[in-house]
């Protein structure tokens, strides 16, 4: 079973991923983006779920026209994981 996040672990998340927010009332992070347009949105949605697929590590989400919300929390571990770490730093590397 994949292990929670030590709280050293989760201040350097914080200091490399600094657009990464903690979610009021769980224990996950979420980052807020925005784009041109839809099919500018939905096809950054389609490049993460390819992402996600090869990590087998799947993130929440919520896409409204050019809006995009991801929330990353692993549900097995009850919590932040290297996993949301890893995957967060993955989709800003395809923001880069």
């Amino acid at each position: 079973m994949t292990r929670l996040m030590t709280e050293t672990e989760r201040k350097a998340l914080a200091q490399a991923l600094p657009l990464w927010t903690p979610v009021e009332g769980r224990d996950a992070i979420m980052r807020k983006l925005e784009f041109a347009d839809f099919s500018e949105a939905f096809a950054f949605m389609t490049r993460v779920a390819m992402l996600a697929e090869q990590m087998n590590h799947h993130p929440e989400w919520f896409n409204c026209y050019r809006h995009i919300e991801i929330t990353l929390t692993t549900h097995d571990a009850g919590g932040l994981s290297q996993k949301d770490a890893a995957l967060a730093q993955a989709i800003e590397n395809l923001l880069a």
